[in-house]
């Protein structure tokens, strides 16, 4: 699940000016000094004091908050600052444009180390980057916890990373900021994927907590991909997904009837055609599976994935005619006209996308049934070429 970040550069310029040294005490006085001529250290020494003399000093504690800033300690900024604010507002506005200057150099520091990261080749570089990226972010998120653009470059550091367990936190936080089309797309997707890990698991050890967990996962997955969808009702992805986590769920009836509706709704949308195609094809509803997907590409003649997904109704459905007949045993020449009609699709798709070996097995089978031995000969040959890269 390769993701990739797009940089944001944020600048702002920091400009402390320090006015009324009237009535100020004299650490206060020498920290506005300190601090212009950077001797963070000194001022930090100072200022100390000044609190431990006068723990209500507003500014003292804001003053402690910049250097505490310039000195890359955003635990005690933060602390700082919110000192200050619990005495007084006087210095609100002045704390508040500080920390969106620390946050953005902190968004960018991570942004520029994402990027070090994705030029890298050594893997040991890339994982320092990456760690520093998320640091940073980390740090960013400190100084501004509302920030939406920030949980979701975090995320994608982890999603890059392959840290899908790790990338759930800021996706569920930037969902709760924003209706972010990204957010809905990679949550519903890991949450379908770790549903579909657990049943792998679950086919080879037979625990029937595996089972009950997955299913809870593919739940997660349709809640998120639900509100995806409401909110972004055209998005090919968010779809696709939804539906996939509703057969996984063995809710296909719910789901038949939510995209019918859709369809019902947009009827020249083919992604609501194509999803309610996968679902009918999932529960074996051959001929209106087809008509969807027909119509989808009536709407669209460039849908690979329609075009692959009436192939494989097709083909199917000729299995499925052939195996009835065997049980009764006839002979049914419908189910060789299945395989014909699925044979320009699959080779559509072939001339499209030439590297699946799933695709060339496929077809060259359905060669075979359809008595074309040479050219079954030439993709199954195909097939394990490709295997063997």
């Amino acid at each position: 699940m390769k993701r990739v970040l797009f940089p944001i550069v944020l600048l702002f310029a920091m400009i402390m000016v320090f006015t009324g040294f009237q009535c100020a005490s004299t650490e206060i006085t020498s920290a506005k000094l300190y601090i212009n001529q950077k001797n963070w250290d000194k001022a930090l020494n100072v200022l100390n004091k000044e609190i431990e003399k006068n723990p209500k000093s507003d500014e003292g504690y804001y003053l402690l908050g910049l250097v505490h800033s310039e000195k890359e300690d955003v635990d005690n900024t933060i602390k700082a600052f919110n000192n200050s604010l619990s005495i007084s507002k006087k210095f609100e506005k002045e704390i508040l444009a500080q920390k969106k200057v620390q946050w953005a150099n902190y968004f960018n520091k991570a942004v520029s180390y994402f990027n070090r990261a994705m030029q890298s080749v050594d893997a040991d570089t890339q994982k320092i980057q990456y760690d520093r990226s998320i640091y940073a972010f980390n740090q960013a998120i400190k100084l501004e916890p509302d920030s939406a653009d920030t949980y979701k470059n975090l995320s994608f550091v982890y999603l890059n990373q392959q840290k899908l367990d790790e990338a759930i936190i800021p996706l569920k936080k930037l969902i709760s900021l924003e209706a972010s089309l990204e957010g809905y797309r990679f949550l519903g997707e890991i949450y379908f994927n770790q549903g579909n890990a657990l049943m792998s698991k679950y086919g080879e050890s037979k625990a029937a907590s595996d089972s009950v967990e997955a299913l809870a996962l593919f739940n997660q997955s349709i809640e998120v991909l639900e509100k995806g969808r409401t909110n972004f009702p055209n998005d090919s992805e968010i779809l696709l997904f939804l539906s996939n986590a509703y057969i996984a769920a063995n809710k296909i009836d719910v789901a038949i009837d939510a995209f019918k509706a859709g369809v019902q709704q947009e009827p020249m949308n083919q992604y609501y055609r194509y999803n309610y195609g996968v679902l009918l094809l999932g529960g074996n509803n051959f001929a209106e599976a087809a008509e969807q997907f027909e119509k989808a590409l009536e709407i669209d003649p460039a849908y690979l994935n329609a075009n692959y997904n009436l192939a494989v109704t097709y083909v199917k459905w000729g299995a499925s005619i052939a195996k009835i007949a065997e049980e009764k045993g006839e002979t049914n020449i419908e189910s060789k006209r299945k395989y014909e009609l699925a044979l320009p699709h699959l080779e559509s798709y072939l001339e499209q996308k030439t590297d699946d070996p799933g695709i060339w097995e496929l077809t060259g089978r359905v060669y075979s049934i359809l008595g074309n031995l040479e050219k079954a000969q030439k993709a199954f040959e195909t097939a394990d070429t490709l295997r063997k890269r």
